[in-house]
Formats: structure tokens, sequence, C-alpha cells
């Protein structure tokens, strides 16, 4: 797994790597039962500090894209993200609003905001 740090960016370090491996998740690069670095070695290769590390996957738990197994280590769940009843979480939604909002004040019209979506969708394997 090759994630790449961007120190400069406004967007803290755990919050990178909680984002790359949603989209590794959701494009294919990482599957389900994928074994990750531990928190040690993610911190070592990266150059980062533990609790960043730790920080990211403990996120990443509780948003139900990775287990932690004492023996197993760090791996990609089963069904990571898999919404079951089809229905998009609230927090989504929220993001998804925000999005919008910033496309809409951009100049973005909704025909070119759906259409960019759906490219994007189809770009992660939404078919």
């Amino acid at each position: 797994m090759l994630i790449e740090l961007d120190f400069s960016n406004d967007v803290p370090i755990y919050m990178q790597i909680r984002n790359q491996i949603v989209l590794g998740i959701a494009d294919g690069r990482l599957t389900s039962g994928e074994k990750l670095p531990t928190i040690r070695s993610l911190a070592n290769e990266s150059g980062i500090n533990m609790m960043t590390a730790n920080k990211a996957y403990a996120l990443l738990k509780q948003e139900g894209y990775i287990k932690t197994d004492r023996r197993s280590g760090v791996m990609v769940r089963e069904d990571a993200g898999v919404e079951k009843s089809g229905i998009i979480p609230e927090k989504t939604r929220q993001d998804l609003r925000l999005l919008i909002s910033e496309a809409k004040l951009n100049g973005v019209g909704k025909e070119d905001f759906i259409a960019l979506c759906s490219r994007i969708f189809n770009d992660v394997g939404g078919g």
C-alpha cells in the first residue's frame, strides 16, 4: 500500500491517510481482507508520529472500513463501507451538501455537477 502525504496541504495528515484508504477500497486497489501496515510500520514508512497513524486507523475502524485484531493485525473489512440498507449515512449527506454548495458558489450548474458525479462514480467502480 502506497500512501502519498502532502505535508504542505491544509488537510490533516490523519485525514489524508483515511481518505486515501477509503479511495483505495472504493476503486479496488485495496480488497476485502487485505492486510494493511501496522500503526508502527505506517508511521515509520510515512515519517509521521504513531499517534497520527493511530488516529487515522481509529477513524477508519469507527467508520467500518477496517478491522483490527491482535493476532492478524489491521485489514480491510470484508463488507467495508457497505451500507446494507442502501441508505446514505447522514455524514455523507452533510458532506455532499457542502460540496454541492461549493460547486454552486463556483458557478457549476446542476447538469454539469451531475455529469461530473456520474463520471467520478464510474471511475471508482460504481458502473
